[in-house]
């Protein structure tokens, strides 16, 4: 029998919770995999960034006879061979690697800053995904109770307890929220494809449907903390701007040491006939000569530097901004949500199950059951949009505080 062949299981599809988003944008987004490339690449130019330079060989014919000329070392009056390796001083090489091992470092943690800023969209856009499903089941909970309501008042109608007014304003009130059952899909089919965007999917690539309500953690206690753990620098953008401020520190010092010069060392020797004749060294020092243009480029590698430390603040207070921001967004959605559950809930839950009651008994008339259906199905639908909102502000959040994945 031939051997049978291992199948490898299919992969899982995304949408299931936050932690399958997450996996997946980490291992398949593409823009992750070219900066991680990149960033490999940074990494493999600090060895050669202090490299010696590459020797030079020469060899030097002389004596050729004009009127038989030959081109091989036998054959002319001599032959110099020389050997030439230039050596910078001073630190030089050090430096150089220090510089290009800034900038690697920099690379690398400018890919934990993309990760975070892709791992924010794609959260938001599967909470957005969650909120369409979670919002879609409150709309349907509610269309069934109006199904409800409406048997109720045609069986008033029917006993001649009620107008037939009742009915068929119930209709109309499921007509409306059927209407809204359609948006809330659209905006379901809108998050699927913002979703597999921020995943570097198809746009119309298949999820799963989300199994519980996501949870996005938010680690520090207060505003104050998160802002403190910005000024120690804990964001990978900032580190990346630190790292290649060091790196223009580093650059601006391997500038000013081009005032001292390097030296070449050269070992030669002499070929007469077919023996060696003398052997020569060889000592050359660099001269820097052009000032001018030595403070030239001094006084550039400073401004570079001064530009690296400039654009670190700016980046702080950018992020601090947006943190502010976030912080106050999530705080108050949250705070919304505790309201809604703690006191509107029960409230006008309270309150249509007593109007259902009287209404029953002819002691409310039908707008009065309706409305306080719609307030309490409301209040819910409130409940919904406001965990949604905290949960978009906590994505932010995360995003500006959280480690670099």
């Amino acid at each position: 029998m031939p051997p049978v062949l291992a199948q490898t299981a299919p992969e899982a599809l995304p949408g299931s919770d936050v932690a399958s988003i997450r996996g997946w944008l980490l291992q398949h987004n593409p823009e992750l995999r070219a900066m991680q490339a990149e960033a490999d690449a940074a990494e493999t130019r600090i060895v050669p960034a202090g490299a010696l330079p590459d020797p030079m060989v020469s060899m030097e014919l002389r004596d050729i006879d004009p009127d038989h000329p030959a081109f091989l070392p036998g054959n002319v009056g001599s032959t110099t061979y020389q050997i030439r390796q230039r050596v910078p001083l001073w630190g030089k090489r050090a430096l150089a690697r220090d510089v290009a091992s800034g900038q690697a470092r920099a690379t690398g943690l400018a890919r934990g800053a993309a990760a975070l800023e892709l791992l924010v969209e794609a959260e938001q856009a599967y909470v957005r995904y969650w909120h369409a499903d979670e919002s879609t089941q409150v709309i349907d909970r509610l269309i069934a109770l109006l199904d409800q309501v409406e048997e109720i008042a045609g069986v008033r109608y029917a006993l001649g307890l009620a107008p037939q007014q009742d009915a068929i304003r119930a209709q109309v009130e499921r007509t409306t929220m059927q209407r809204e059952r359609i948006q809330r899909q659209s905006d379901r089919m809108e998050a699927s494809a913002m979703l597999n965007v921020a995943l570097g999917r198809r746009a119309d690539s298949g999820l799963a449907t989300p199994s519980a309500m996501p949870t996005l953690p938010v680690h520090s206690a207060t505003l104050t903390d998160a802002l403190a753990r910005l000024d120690d620098n804990g964001h990978p953008s900032l580190q990346a701007s630190q790292a290649l401020a060091e790196a223009a520190h580093d650059a601006a010092v391997l500038q000013r040491r081009a005032r001292w010069p390097d030296i070449t060392l050269g070992v030669g020797a002499m070929q007469r006939d077919d023996r060696v004749e003398s052997y020569e060294l060889m000592l050359e020092v660099e001269i820097p000569l052009q000032r001018r243009a030595l403070h030239a480029r001094e006084r550039e590698s400073l401004r570079m530097e001064d530009a690296a430390l400039a654009r670190t603040e700016m980046a702080r207070n950018a992020l601090a901004g947006r943190l502010g921001v976030a912080w106050t967004q999530w705080r108050a959605a949250r705070e919304k949500r505790h309201l809604i559950e703690k006191a509107q809930l029960p409230q006008s839950d309270a309150n249509f199950k007593s109007a259902l009651a009287s209404y029953q008994v002819g002691e409310v008339d039908f707008n009065t059951l309706l409305e306080a259906l719609t307030e309490w199905q409301g209040a819910d639908l409130a409940r919904v949009d406001a965990l949604r909102d905290e949960l978009l502000g906590a994505a932010e959040v995360r995003a500006i505080e959280g480690d670099s994945p």
